[in-house]
């Protein structure tokens, strides 16, 4: 175990480890070999099951800036225009790099703070806090994102980005809510109205290739500001987007502070646990 965290420390990574595995790793630097088509790391791959099934992508060939389990937007107005997402269509991506600047991993929690910057200016001080449990057949990773900005920044409503988590594309999938399949029409990446209604969770379950079952899910906090949510299942993204009913303003000193719970598992949907686990999350 400690050979492995420092293996994960020497690789720019910091990690909760399950046994001899990984429960998740959250990346500090992009790895050199990546290709990623951002410059920024600070995400959270792999995330996986308690039988050790990564369900997280990082560099699809689909959308080779997205990052397993990420913050970003893509359209950001503030002191500087910034897409720290990727898009590239709304706002600049050069040189807009979120940065590590400290991180730790202790017990089933790791900690990190992060600099979003642009042209090498600090626009966003991100602080983000993460604990992982087991609980059967699934792995409950709760996060805490704290965001403050010394200048007020506009997030224009847009259809999709904020947090995301990006799953494996392998296998066939289909999408889940609490009340059961979800069989929304897909929404459009241009248009806000076409995001699908908030819900306590929404999530995947894919049966593998190789034989077998898992799945993954994204729960909202009712503290977060109201989402809709971008849930593009051709590409295996759950995205709870908080700009997609209005713009979003981050005053001067003034925290916006997102939590989010992702919850990965071994077999089929764990509807009532995962129902429970929202509503505990809720408190």
């Amino acid at each position: 175990m400690l050979a492995l965290t420092l293996a994960l420390l020497l690789q720019d990574a910091v990690s909760v480890p399950a046994g001899d595995k990984e429960a998740v790793r959250y990346q500090l630097k992009k790895p050199a070999d990546s290709k990623l088509a951002v410059d920024s790391a600070c995400y959270f791959h792999p995330l996986t099951t308690p039988s050790g099934v990564v369900v997280t992508d990082v560099a699809p060939s689909d959308h080779k800036h997205h990052r397993g389990i990420f913050l970003a937007w893509f359209d950001m107005h503030g002191k500087k225009d910034a897409d720290f997402w990727g898009w590239g269509q709304f706002a600049p991506v050069k040189d807009r790099v979120i940065v590590n600047t400290s991180a730790k991993a202790q017990g089933d929690s790791i900690e990190a703070e992060n600099d979003w910057r642009a042209d090498g200016e600090v626009l966003l001080k991100e602080k983000v806090a993460a604990t992982v449990k087991t609980d059967g057949a699934l792995r409950i990773l709760d996060l805490t994102y704290t965001l403050t900005a010394d200048a007020e920044i506009r997030l224009p409503q847009r259809a999709f980005s904020g947090f995301c988590a990006r799953l494996r594309k392998d296998g066939k999938a289909t999408v889940e809510s609490p009340e059961g399949e979800v069989k929304l029409a897909a929404p459009h990446h241009l248009k806000p109205e076409s995001d699908w209604p908030a819900q306590p969770w929404y999530g995947y379950q894919i049966a593998l290739p190789e034989g077998g079952a898992v799945g993954c899910a994204v729960i909202d906090h009712a503290k977060n500001p109201k989402s809709l949510w971008h849930n593009a299942a051709s590409i295996r993204m759950l995205n709870p987007c908080i700009m997609a009913s209005k713009d979003v303003v981050m005053k001067s000193g003034e925290a916006l502070v997102l939590r989010y719970r992702v919850v990965a598992w071994d077999g089929a949907t764990p509807r009532e646990q995962l129902n429970a686990l929202a509503k505990d999350w809720a408190k």
